[in-house]
């Protein structure tokens, strides 16, 4: 997850789609979909806040350096630049990467990935509610199958014996906190280069998320097993590295319907791989709430046959 996969809803209109970019997209699709059942093999092992705060600093470092390889500016110039990645960087990583990892430690990684992907609905209802944003019947629609995916979820959540509901609330406050970073990462005019942006709020957040866990958690005792040590350097090198990297260089040029797709399918593939994974099974409610979210990320994102975005 990251801020430029959250622009994918209000992509620019282009030509076409190489098969390059068709590779990259499939490649980052898998990466951040199979991150979910990753983090559910870390958390089960590890204190969830010591491993959030460490895994995102350290893969803020590996990128810094990369990009200061590649000669990109990084140093903010401006105390502008500064406020900019403060602003930003509260919802779009602190608060969205806090409350999921908590919300992973309470339910099936799965479970979470659809709950986690209603944000493009929310970034939406927000827009209407608060910038002037047209009501039409799209919006009604994805709302209405959001809902419906959530409460599904939240019912069987307080009807299971060992269910928690506390989950689904931790998981829906990233993906409101997901949309309110949307929308100001629209409406910002930032000047900072966005991978230095993303970097910078990344690394940041980190050690905010770090000292958040000095004072709720014990230090890790790091006496665990290949696979968990598997999920940390996946945390570390893939998702807040290589999936940064290829959406930086490929994803953020696709067509708005293309990148649309994308943000479908992670949950799906987070569902798929969590069975083997991490031996989730599915429940109806999760299919059936996998179909309503997906219904919903549809309608607020794929453009409408009459729109030109359609053709491109």
């Amino acid at each position: 997850m990251s801020p430029g996969h959250q622009s994918a809803g209000g992509g620019l209109k282009h030509p076409g789609i190489t098969r390059q970019q068709v590779l990259a997209l499939i490649a980052l699709t898998l990466m951040w979909g199979i991150n979910w059942p990753m983090m559910k093999v870390a958390v089960r092992e590890l204190p969830p806040l010591y491993l959030r705060g460490l895994t995102m600093f350290l893969g803020s470092c590996w990128l810094m350096a990369y990009f200061r390889y590649r000669g990109l500016r990084l140093w903010p110039a401006t105390p502008r630049e500064w406020r900019d990645i403060v602003l930003l960087g509260i919802p779009n990583m602190f608060i969205l990467h806090t409350v999921s990892i908590l919300g992973i430690v309470s339910l099936a990684s799965g479970r979470a990935a659809i709950l986690s992907y209603v944000f493009p609905v929310w970034t939406v209802v927000f827009g209407v509610l608060f910038m002037g944003q047209q009501l039409n019947k799209r919006v009604v629609i994805a709302v209405i199958a959001a809902l419906l995916g959530i409460g599904l979820l939240i019912s069987h959540e307080l009807t299971a014996l060992q269910g928690k509901p506390m989950g689904v609330m931790w998981m829906e406050i990233g993906a409101i906190s997901w949309a309110i970073g949307t929308l100001w990462m629209r409406r910002i005019r930032f000047t900072l280069p966005v991978q230095s942006l993303s970097v910078w709020m990344m690394m940041l957040s980190g050690p905010c998320i770090i000292l958040l866990a000095m004072a709720t958690e014990t230090w890790p005792a790091w006496d665990i097993s290949p696979m968990a040590w598997g999920a940390l350097f996946y945390s570390v090198f893939v998702n807040y590295g290589f999936a940064q990297l290829i959406w930086f260089g490929f994803a953020r040029d696709l067509p708005s319907s293309t990148s649309a797709m994308s943000i479908m399918a992670v949950p799906l593939i987070g569902t798929l791989f969590a069975t083997f994974m991490v031996g989730e099974w599915p429940h109806w409610q999760d299919y059936v709430a996998l179909i309503c979210v997906l219904t919903a990320i549809a309608a607020v994102l794929l453009p409408s046959r009459s729109s030109p975005a359609a053709n491109g």
